[in-house]
């Protein structure tokens, strides 16, 4: 399989090597120095163009200059008169003709003047332009539409040149070192790129994006769930442009295949665009192994402690599909409705074994046990999520930056979880016979759960002067949720005492206000968001144990920025985010499918709030970009994972009770956490076919547990490295290397990982409309490891993981049509983020 892939990948670059003979154009390099007419100092990161004189608005390279003022650049471009415009902030605008030659390799621009824009130098043109990037109090913005590669990249592509965003080689994007972040398009959050961000990002021409901004202090108008940072991707808007759109795409692996298909369409001012993804996948066998020590209650002495040893394996298959359709239409220039609909679901099967057995600490493997018995397991699940949306946004006739917004959202997701435990081979000394009588019977159950919700909001923004923007907002959100979970014995009957049926109603009403101030090079933002939550908990089959709960939560948030110069600036904020507890976490049913590790919901949990402090700079030129920072996180009411070793006859629900020593686990609002961390990104663009980047964090974090008198502490540090190569024949080289220390929490920690890839990829035809690739990952070792350990009052366990990250293969892409718009989108809208999700048997 391999050789048949590398030979597939040589006839690849061959055919593009024919492919390419004759269209590529001769290589030049322009160089010169600008400098200040009066002091004759350098002039930084000044902005250049460089186009054809006859078609001046297409430019064929933009760059900036370096501290000094020199800039010395490699251009493709055919012989002709071509022009570079100079621009920088407060400074007149150069503009000089020259001629590249077939014969003359290198164009010497000697030393160009400019001044100040007060002043008018005869002969120069003044024209507008942007800087590529431009650093602001809350965010970065990268200008995609002066970037000539926006002509025939994609949107994913243009994300590699983006400030704080990394794109590896199989495509993950992570945003300032983190996966934790959410996608907006004109403000708007995105569903249709937030499920599935790769496919749909790498369908997007990139011609029809302005520019890309990175938001790294959300204020107080974004739900007050834990959002690490957005990426909102402004499009280009103007009603008029016609055209379309679709890319068609495949891909297979080692692991499995699929394919997809985007499409935009535009005519006069209605805009659709649809999107369907599926994929299908087959995990390769994993392995486990686990050692669990336990205290003997009934034995103090030393050596007497008692060992659980678990060996198993896993088969998974799963599949995974997604489709979204979306439409905006302009009623006029001040009045836009927009509209959604989209689902995604997939499915999954699975099938293991193991063998468990318990004997004391210091006998030998296997020998005479306590008990020992093989399981065998089988579990098939599916999960759904349908959805549709409506906005209705209104901009004042006298100032365009003056909206109102009206949203509402539907939403439901239904799921199922099955599963089938069996148990073979049973032997058990005449102790432990009861227990094992009474746990190992063989069990089957079968799960559904739904949420649904039904959102609307409001949302108006206006400025004040010319230096003051004032926001408010509300939102109402109803939510319900439903969970049904039947169980039966061996023999197919019913057990109601191990089924749960509950709903859990949860309304969220909340409003904000957000301030915004900026002055010259100071910029300052606030904002108070207050949220209600409104709980009611109600019980099928026990009435007898509802509850209802209700809660308040302030939220504050600020931040101050001072601009040093328009490439770089140094910022503080505070933030206060919350996370409610999802389904899973809250679910009470007493999952004792494995009768030694018994695990149950709570559904008394309240919401967990952070408090973070931090400082930030940032500098950005075109071939260096740096952001640092610095930062502090408190927590006082975290929602914890608790294992305990106890008597399974304190466990409330619990139906068979043996009178033995099991691990119980449910969650707890006791976690106390405090974090001293620090970030950063550095991308360099060494030369213009070569980029280097890295995101790197790191943390050393203290948990405590005043409840059970656990503490635990320690240094957590992650970085990430990439490095882009641009070879002959115009073949992209990526290659990826990341890794993490040991990872630590209240009750022990996990293990330290690294990854490693490479890639390959090229793009054919007019406009770059077929793109070929290849990928490899983890190729040199098929298995990893992974450990993790838990450590509690009177029990130490310690879990060994073996799996496979190899991958490797091909996919391929091709774009057809010509689309100059894409779908406009209300500047406001419904995103609901607010749930910690996760936990449980999820």
């Amino acid at each position: 399989m391999k050789g048949k892939l590398l030979l597939l990948l040589m006839l690849v670059i061959a055919s593009g090597t024919l492919c390419s003979q004759n269209t590529t154009s001769p290589s030049y390099t322009v160089k010169g120095v600008l400098l200040d007419s009066i002091t004759h100092e350098g002039e930084p990161y000044a902005t250049i163009r460089i186009a054809k004189k006859k078609t001046p608005e297409k430019a064929v390279k933009m760059a900036v200059t370096d501290m000094g003022g020199k800039f010395q650049e490699k251009v493709n471009a055919d012989p002709g008169t071509y022009q570079i415009t100079i621009t920088s902030i407060g400074k007149s605008t150069v503009v000089k003709d020259f001629e590249v030659t077939p014969n003359e390799k290198t164009i010497n621009l000697g030393t160009l003047y400019n001044s100040e824009a007060t002043n008018e130098l005869g002969g120069v043109e003044i024209v507008a332009q942007k800087p590529l990037v431009k650093a602001d109090i809350d965010k970065i913005e990268y200008n995609v539409q002066d970037d000539p590669d926006s002509k025939t990249n994609t949107v994913l592509e243009m994300l590699r040149k983006v400030p704080l965003v990394t794109v590896d080689g199989e495509d993950n994007i992570k945003v300032n070192g983190s996966s934790s972040f959410k996608i907006h398009i004109n403000g708007k959050p995105d569903n249709m790129i937030s499920d599935n961000p790769v496919d749909v990002l790498k369908s997007m021409p990139a011609n029809t994006i302005k520019h890309i901004e990175v938001i790294t202090n959300p204020g107080a108008k974004y739900d007050a769930e834990g959002v690490g940072g957005i990426l909102n991707i402004v499009t280009i808007g103007g009603a008029g442009f016609k055209g379309y759109t679709a890319t068609f795409s495949g891909n297979g692996s080692n692991t499995g295949g699929g394919g997809g298909v985007y499409a935009t369409i535009k005519k006069e001012k209605l805009t659709l665009s649809a999107r369907y993804n599926m994929n299908r996948n087959n995990q390769p066998r994993s392995y486990s192994y686990s050692e669990q020590r336990q205290d003997n209650p009934e034995d103090k002495s030393e050596g007497a402690q008692r060992v659980v040893r678990n060996d198993g394996w896993n088969d998974s298959k799963y599949g995974f599909q997604s489709g979204n359709l979306e439409a905006s239409y302009e009623m006029d220039t001040l009045r836009l409705i927009t509209m959604g609909f989209g689902m995604y679901g997939g499915n999954n099967e699975g099938d293991g074994s193991g063998y468990t057995y318990m004997q004391p600490f210091n006998a030998q493997d296997g020998t005479n046990p306590f008990y020992s018995y093989n399981n065998i397991n089988e579990s098939d699940g599916s999960w759904y999520s349908i959805r549709g949306n409506v906005d209705y946004q209104r901009t004042s006739r006298k100032n365009k930056e003056r909206m109102l917004t009206l949203s509402y959202k539907v939403s439901t997701r239904p799921s199922t979880s099955n599963s089938l435990y069996g148990y073979t081979d049973i032997h058990a000394q005449d102790d432990w016979k009861e227990y094992v009588d009474k746990m190992l019977t063989g069990q089957r159950s079968d799960g559904k759960q739904n949420s649904s919700e039904h959102t609307f909001q409001a949302d108006y923004t206006t400025p004040i002067a010319k230096i003051h923007t004032l926001e408010v907002g509300g939102k109402y959100i109803i939510r319900n949720n439903h969970s049904d979970n039947n169980r039966y014995d061996k023999d197919g009957n019913y057990d109601m005492e191990r089924s749960s049926h509950y709903k859990h109603i949860n309304d969220i009403l909340a409003a904000y206000l957000g301030y915004a101030i900026k002055v010259k090079s100071i910029s300052g933002r606030a904002g108070l968001r207050f949220e209600r939550t409104m709980q009611d908990v109600k019980y099928t089959e026990r009435p007898e144990e509802n509850f209802d709960v209700n809660y308040n939560d302030l939220v504050p948030s600020a931040s101050i920025g001072y601009k040093i110069t328009d490439m770089s600036n140094i910022r503080f904020g505070y933030n206060m985010r919350i996370w409610r507890p999802s389904i899973w976490f809250l679910n009470p049913y007493l999952n004792d499918a494995n009768p030694s590790n018994i695990r149950q919901g709570n559904p008394g949990l309240d919401s967990e709030k952070s408090h973070s402090l931090n400082l930030s700079y940032s500098n950005f030129s075109q071939k260096f970009n740096i952001n640092v920072s610095v930062n502090y996180t408190f927590n006082n009411s975290g929602i914890e994972e608790v294992t305990r070793l106890i008597n399974d006859s304190e466990i409330e629900d619990l139906k068979d009770k043996t009178g033995k020593e099991v691990l119980y686990t449910t969650y707890e609002n006791i976690g106390k956490s405090k974090s001293l961390g620090f970030s950063g990104y550095v991308r360099w663009s060494i030369t213009p076919k070569t980029t280097a980047s890295m995101n790197f964090w790191g943390s050393y974090s203290k948990f405590k547990d005043p409840v059970q008198k656990l503490e635990n502490s320690g240094w957590s540090v992650f970085a990430y490295g990439g490095l882009e190569q641009t070879l002959p024949l115009d073949i992209r080289l990526s290659l990826n290397l990341m890794g993490s220390t040991p990872w630590v929490s209240l009750q022990g920690k996990g293990s330290s990982y690294y990854d490693y890839s490479i890639g390959l990829n090229r793009s054919f035809l007019k406009e770059k409309r077929l793109t070929l690739s290849a990928f490899a990952s983890n190729f040199l070792k098929k298995y990893m490891d992974s450990k993790n350990s838990v450590e509690g009052a009177g029990f130490y366990q310690e879990s060994n993981y073996r799996y496979s990250r190899m991958r490797y293969g091909i996919s391929v892409s091709y774009r057809i049509g010509e689309l100059k718009a894409s779908v406009k989108k209300a500047a406001r809208s419904i995103e609901n983020d607010d749930v910690k999700g996760g936990g449980g048997e999820n």
